[in-house]
């Protein structure tokens, strides 16, 4: 099952039937480049698109902006606890009298109505945590209120969850980088020229897998969305790692991959984008044990990959694919969501992979959402899991 769609009480906020202005046409920049990802602007557009793109949407203050004097190291490593770790199990503070639940499929994905993310409390959020961790995607349905309450607020809100990592090349809202802008508005030839290259549109990825501590607790907040289409299709990568047959398991438990931000920013320099961080590359292990739940998942995507460590590129050709495959084929360890505007979805970053899809035109309806992504721990390897459980009993011996 799959979050319904509900009626927009402000259709001129929706509704992209507005004639152009004239100025568009000519000032925009045409489509000449393959984009890295097609979901993502990763440069200024022209005054004509923006006046178009301003002038039909209800939320202007989040359209991509890009501030050139800003630049950023690598985030330091910091401690972090989960939240999920403090929640009581049966959720009294998130589910409030009035507050309805129902799942995307039996193992993942859960749709909330009746909840206000601005009203939240401590205990509230670390119940909401720890739904996250075990359903990995919750959509919160008719968030207009937190959607409009700033991005201060919301900021304030996923920094609970732990530290905001800063995208190194999309578009932010100004003032607030942590913000990574997810814009679609009539760019079907962009489409059509990035199709004439690629069979599909879909990019299966973890979100900026290359930091150190990678996101863990993420926030999508959707802005616009077409009434039908530009869903996004989660995988389960804990479920992933079951079915794997227990020898396979022994092997990939061992293994690490070198995750790089080398290619994505090669990539908008040269399309003249803007470039606020260095390339990052940090080591993690190809499966990742859950500070919470304990679940072993796969953590390996092809977007960030640079390298296995100790194995060939032939072998690391043969052993990504086969992963690969195996969490983009596996539909029954998937959950569909279809955007609803004014949702809010969470996901847990640790046990699922994600890509969008590009099936809607962006001539009628765009496609508009921020994403804010906390960054929690550094990723837990089998090895390291074993050792300190093994030290634990020996203490408690």
């Amino acid at each position: 099952m799959t979050p319904g769609r509900t009626e927009d009480d402000d259709p001129s906020a929706s509704d992209t039937s507005h004639d152009r202005p004239p100025s568009y046409e000519k000032d925009r920049i045409p489509a000449s480049e393959i984009s890295y990802d097609i979901n993502v602007p990763y440069r200024k557009q022209s005054e004509g698109y923006e006046r178009f793109t301003r002038g039909r949407t209800e939320f202007p203050q989040y359209l991509p902006t890009w501030e050139p004097e800003l630049f950023f190291q690598e985030f330091p490593t910091f401690k972090f606890h989960d939240p999920a770790l403090r929640a009581n199990k049966e959720k009294p503070h998130l589910f409030k009298p009035g507050v309805t639940a129902r799942d995307v499929t039996p193992k993942m994905g859960t749709i909330l109505t009746g909840v206000k993310l601005q009203d939240l409390s401590s205990e509230g959020k670390d119940e909401l945590a720890l739904l996250i961790v075990e359903r990995k995607v919750v959509v919160l349905r008719e968030q207009s209120e937190f959607l409009h309450s700033g991005p201060k607020f919301q900021q304030e809100f996923m920094s609970y969850f732990g530290k905001l990592s800063v995208q190194p090349v999309s578009g932010a809202v100004k003032g607030y980088p942590e913000f990574h802008i997810i814009h679609r508005d009539d760019n079907e030839d962009e489409i059509a020229k990035f199709l004439e290259h690629k069979s599909t549109s879909t990019l299966w990825h973890h979100d900026v897998s290359y930091e150190r501590q990678p996101p863990g607790y993420i926030m999508l907040g959707i802005l616009a969305c077409p009434d039908v289409g530009g869903d996004t299709v989660f995988a389960n990568t804990a479920e992933a790692y079951n079915r794997l047959s227990p020898e396979f398991r022994k092997f990939v438990d061992r293994l690490k991959a070198v995750h790089s931000s080398a290619n994505m920013i090669a990539h908008t320099k040269a399309m003249n984008g803007i470039v606020r961080s260095d390339p990052i590359d940090s080591t993690h292990p190809i499966v990742r044990v859950h500070p919470v739940s304990g679940e072993r998942a796969i953590f390996l995507n092809a977007e960030f990959l640079k390298s296995i460590v100790d194995l060939r590129d032939q072998e690391k050709e043969v052993i990504t694919k086969f992963l690969m495959d195996h969490m983009i084929k596996g539909h029954d360890f998937q959950a569909r969501v279809q955007w609803e505007k004014h949702a809010v979805v969470m996901i847990d970053g640790r046990t699922t992979l994600h890509t969008a899809t590009i099936d809607y035109d962006s001539r009628v309806q765009a496609r508009h959402l921020f994403r804010l992504a906390a960054m929690t721990e550094v990723p837990i390897s089998v090895a390291d899991s074993e050792h300190e459980r093994t030290t634990y009993i020996t203490y408690l011996d």
